[in-house]
């Protein structure tokens, strides 16, 4: 008996938000196992069958779970270097209030509780279970041993992208292993990332990886080459006075020149066999997962309503959205054009799985290259919009601070460019207005102009930053709304 107890129907095949995990090795703790569901939203319960090398895991949403499935069905997740695997659990709610060898897994999920699930709520889980997470950064070191074949940025950056937005890298050789530093915009990237490639190899049997935490906390890059590059900065350097990279995906060197694998040579981590090959162009790759299109498809939205600036203010906080089309014959259905590659896809890890206005938001790369903006006298009823020369965009100044701040959709927002005569309750007051429950409200002690607000639940504070960023209070004074990485 597995002491497992549920409520509600039971179907077997059907999306349920708590997730059976199987083949987890011995000495696996419930903060790795709850870490595996953290990208995804709340962990609201674990069950942990230790000697059967299974656990329960119950997300906050059905939505949660299935974002979590689809990510891992064709990406298998590692725990301690081995692969587990999870599928939907026939119950629909774990109870483990009197379950025996159980409190060391709850210490964990009320760890993480505590503080909404980011770098501090994993660390809380692992010092409940006593565990060791070492105080790191945003910075991790990767030694790549066996280099059979050789190892690009493009293939790091394709790789480490995967987990979140990856802001520099930069690789040399030191003490004759070829070394790089990455750098993600988020501690809790770095350590799921870690977490998930350590001891793996990039392809089967050579190029594995082995991870830690640099001591740096910043990395500094003078040249964007094929050796460093600044994601954030798209004006620096190649470093031999003639020439500087368009674009951060740009690539001055060939990647694996005119290999396509051996038989039986399958790439291990996500390259298809015999897809890395010279046809795209002399000197260039095609890589598939190194996304050279800026266009979204985003589908399953709310035909009734969304806008293209609903559209263009939610994706504009990953990046500076210069096209919108809604489809003219499918409304649930829109075309976002963005900057750059990097930030195409980096809302698209971000916002994919997202709801907004009652449905569950997908987000891909689009097969178009461009948003075609309709013709003089073609009927479009304002579908179609241009924002590429709009003063909202986040991040038109490389140095801007919003490359640093970049969050997954959050239910606590953070304002800022509040003029001083604006009260709490002024600002309550505007968002209730526009169907927010306020849970809380808290200005900063050093600077009154900023402050953060906690609303009912993620999809609010999504609808909440639709309608009140660049808010107008009056005398050309707008506020700024953002997602924060904080609670209150």
């Amino acid at each position: 008996n597995e002491k497992k107890k549920s409520k509600g129907n039971r179907s077997p095949c059907s999306p349920s938000r708590v997730l059976h995990i199987r083949q987890i090795p011995s000495g696996v703790t419930g903060a790795e196992v709850i870490s595996l569901g953290l990208p995804f939203g709340k962990v609201t319960n674990l069950l942990m069958l230790r000697g059967k090398g299974q656990a329960f895991l119950e997300m906050a949403s059905v939505d949660a779970a299935v974002s979590m499935v689809n990510y891992y069905t064709p990406t298998t997740p590692h725990l301690n270097n081995q692969p587990v695997y999870i599928q939907y659990s026939n119950y629909k709610e774990l109870r483990t209030d009197n379950q025996h060898n159980q409190a060391r897994p709850q210490a964990a999920l009320q760890g993480v509780n505590a503080v909404q699930h980011g770098n501090l709520g994993i660390t809380s889980a692992l010092a409940a279970e006593g565990g060791v997470l070492p105080s790191h950064g945003s910075v991790l070191r990767i030694v790549v041993e066996n280099v059979f074949y050789p190892v690009t940025l493009d293939v790091l950056y394709q790789i480490f992208s995967k987990f979140g937005f990856v802001l520099k890298i930069v690789m040399f050789h030191k003490n004759n292993q070829f070394q790089a530093l990455l750098q993600y915009a988020d501690a809790m990237n770095a350590y799921y990332a870690k977490m998930t490639l350590d001891g793996h190899s990039i392809y089967t049997g050579c190029c594995t990886l082995r991870i830690d935490f640099s001591k740096l906390t910043n990395l500094t890059v003078k040249y964007n080459n094929d050796k460093s590059r600044d994601f954030t900065r798209i004006d620096l350097p190649f470093g031999d006075g003639q020439r500087t990279l368009e674009t951060p995906f740009a690539t001055q060197n060939t990647i694996f020149p005119s290999y396509t694998g051996p038989p039986g040579f399958a790439p291990a981590l996500g390259f298809p066999q015999g897809s890395v090959n010279t046809s795209a162009a002399p000197g260039h790759m095609s890589v598939p997962g190194i996304p050279g299109n800026s266009v979204l498809l985003v589908s399953n939205l709310n035909p009734e309503a969304i806008t293209p600036y609903g559209l263009f203010i939610l994706f504009g906080v990953y990046g500076d959205v210069h096209r919108v089309k809604i489809m003219f014959k499918k409304r649930g259905i829109a075309l976002v054009q963005m900057a750059d590659a990097t930030q195409a896809q980096l809302a698209i890890n971000y916002l994919n799985g997202q709801r907004l206005y009652g449905r569950v938001m997908h987000a891909t790369l689009s097969k178009y290259q461009t948003i075609q903006l309709p013709r003089e006298g073609q009927e479009d009823k304002g579908l179609t919009k241009d924002y590429s020369n709009s003063p909202l965009h986040r991040f038109k100044n490389p140095c801007s601070k919003n490359f640093q701040n970049i969050f997954p959709p959050s239910a606590t927002l953070h304002l800022s460019n509040i003029p001083s005569s604006v009260t709490v309750d002024d600002l309550k007051n505007l968002f209730t207005s526009k169907g927010s429950t306020v849970k809380g409200f808290k200005f900063f002690q050093k600077d009154c102009k900023m402050a953060l607000i906690q609303l009912g639940s993620v999809e609010e504070a999504v609808h909440a930053l639709i309608e009140l960023h660049n808010h107008d209070f009056g005398e050309n004074q707008h506020l700024r709304v953002s997602f924060s990485k904080s609670t209150i």
